[in-house]
């Protein structure tokens, strides 16, 4: 999807952007697009070209499954969110958490810039935290797990877990590690929007067998 707003100033980088801004035979020999389309050149110029050409058009169908997912977007993103704040304060006041990287929460170095640009200062649907017994813990936990889907992707609508030490970064000694950022203890969880009472409960039963 392309999302053009038509107000970027093509005609001023004429030396940058010589498919805007120089004839295209191509197409009806237009003198350029900035000149004939304006502000929407750029928009122009993606249906009457790559459009023709490469025929990069949805199906009926796919476009009316996107259509659907994005008028329940903000619905989605809002109970993602509202579900992530729970978790991260019922995983901060854990036995079994060393600790917990959320902006949502008031002792983040960042939670300053959560409150200032989101909405109730809940930034996202994601956060990472700490496994008391490192590695083989943080195994042990993935493999509880049994509402939440172990998972590496981002995004759903489904609560998934990721154990990087152990699956997507474990080829990398401990050197390695640190200088990625991913900690042994490190679980990184994406908090869908189930109920929240189901996703604590799973966390829960897998913290107490992770021990």
């Amino acid at each position: 999807m392309i999302v053009d707003s038509g107000k970027c100033p093509w005609k001023e980088h004429t030396d940058k952007l010589p498919m805007l801004n120089q004839p295209d035979p191509s197409y009806h020999d237009v003198s350029s697009y900035t000149q004939n389309f304006g502000h929407a050149a750029y928009i122009a110029r993606c249906r009457v070209i790559p459009l023709r050409n490469m025929g990069a058009a949805l199906s009926p169908f796919n476009t009316f499954l996107l259509l659907q997912g994005l008028e329940t977007l903000s619905l989605r993103i809002e109970r993602h969110c509202q579900n992530t704040i729970k978790v991260a304060n019922y995983l901060a006041s854990h036995p079994q958490v060393e600790w917990v990287n959320y902006a949502g929460l008031a002792n983040h170095p960042e939670h300053y810039l959560a409150i200032k640009q989101m909405d109730n200062g809940l930034p996202a649907g994601i956060l990472s935290f700490g496994i008391k017994g490192g590695k083989q813990a943080g195994a042990k936990f993935i493999d509880a797990l049994k509402l939440i889907i172990r998972l590496v992707n981002i995004g759903d609508t489904r609560s998934l877990a990721c154990h990087p030490a152990s699956t997507t970064h474990r080829q990398l000694n401990d050197e390695e590690l640190q200088k990625a950022g991913v900690s042994q203890e490190m679980i990184r969880l994406s908090i869908g929007i189930e109920h929240i009472d189901d996703i604590i409960a799973d966390l829960e039963q897998a913290l107490n067998l992770a021990k």
